[in-house]
């Protein structure tokens, strides 16, 4: 018998996430390449963290993060006591969004925006604006022209996925100082690791009470199994994050690796280093086969191909040879292919799969 219990409104809109693929049948192996993963895995000194939490675990963790937050602060030249921390940053949008917006609210996303920034729109029963894209990159105009007495927030992924392009910070800033100071702009910097010299929007935050920046630690840490991210704002608003985040949000080890993560730059240089080279590698491989590619500033190249068939067409061709990579088409990108940019012998073996398909010697 079916329960009358009625659920908020916009929640039975909500089409399940679907995450990348990870098994094939018939492949005892697979390289997966559909969900941005670090190939390196994590830093030495997480490791070693994460095994002298295990002495520990019958105990509650601390529930102000205080030494973690210290220790983002001091790697990145932050005030500790403006940043919180989250089950991965996809917490902090929803502590955002469930503080900040709700029935009859208005939410800006963007054409080819992360798939949650929607679902976020209707957990909490606001209306979300997709406003276009130009040539797959953000339109500042745009968002501003969008921009009504209705909206409260705008999700702004920088750099975005996935399509990998950047908006650079003077068009970051031109778009935050065009808005109203009653509409808070989300800079989703999930992927800023692997831009250098990129803050990630932190001297946004500090030039505009209504900007907040989110982090992760899933991308370039290598620590996606452990769910933390972050997000940095003016301090009445993380004043009033705080007061719907759950005391124990998050373990003793999970903050506990975090810390030693964070702290490890040498690993995270090596792993930016390593994935700039190999990304441009793949990109220039793909241009070179006549494949569409624009210039990626994260973790991924996404492959645009002649048409849907040809992309199903190599989709089919690198499961067989037991990769997998992910489809676009729900980010309305029916002809593209999100690669994952893994080690060296893992781009030479994409590429050998994607040219034999092509032809090309």
């Amino acid at each position: 018998m079916a329960s009358k219990i009625t659920p908020q409104p916009g929640i039975m809109d909500i089409a399940l996430y679907v995450s990348g693929e990870s098994k094939l049948e018939g492949k005892s192996e697979v390289l997966k390449l559909s969900s941005n993963e670090n190939p390196y895995g994590f830093s030495d000194k997480a490791r070693e963290a994460y095994l002298r939490t295990v002495h520990n675990l019958h105990r509650y963790p601390n529930t102000d993060h205080g030494p973690l937050r210290r220790a983002i602060g001091e790697v990145h030249g932050l005030d500790a006591d403006r940043i919180i921390c989250g089950v991965g940053s996809d917490e902090v949008l929803q502590f955002i969004t469930q503080a900040f917006a709700g029935p009859g609210d208005e939410i800006i996303t963007t054409e080819h925006g992360f798939s949650m920034y929607p679902i976020l729109a209707k957990m909490v029963g606001a209306t979300e604006v997709e406003v276009k894209e130009k040539d797959r990159r953000i339109d500042v105009d745009a968002i501003l022209a969008a921009v009504t007495d209705r909206t409260r927030i705008i999700f702004v992924a920088n750099p975005a996925n996935p399509t990998g392009t950047y908006l650079e910070q003077d068009e970051v800033r031109r778009l935050a100082a065009g808005l109203p100071d009653t509409v808070l702009l989300v800079h989703d910097g999930a992927y800023t690791e692997f831009v250098e010299g990129a803050d990630g929007g932190a001297a946004l935050v500090d030039e505009f009470p209504n900007v907040i920046m989110t982090r992760t630690f899933s991308k370039i840490y290598g620590l996606g199994g452990l769910r933390i991210g972050w997000g940095y704002a003016a301090r009445d608003i993380i004043d009033v994050l705080n007061r719907i985040r759950q005391p124990f949000n998050l373990s003793d080890t999970q903050m506990t690796v975090a810390e030693a993560a964070v702290r490890d730059i040498a690993f995270v240089e090596k792993c930016r280093s390593d994935n700039a080279r190999l990304r441009d590698f793949m990109r220039n491989a793909f241009l070179q086969m006549g494949v569409e590619c624009d210039e990626s500033h994260a973790n991924f190249v996404l492959a645009r191909f002649a048409s849907a068939e040809e992309a199903a067409a190599v989709d089919a061709a690198l499961k067989a040879d037991g990769i997998i990579v992910r489809r676009v088409a729900g980010y309305k990108l029916p002809t593209g292919l999100r690669i994952t940019v893994g080690d060296e012998a893992a781009c030479r073996r994409v590429i050998h799969v994607v040219a034999t398909y092509k032809g090309v010697r």
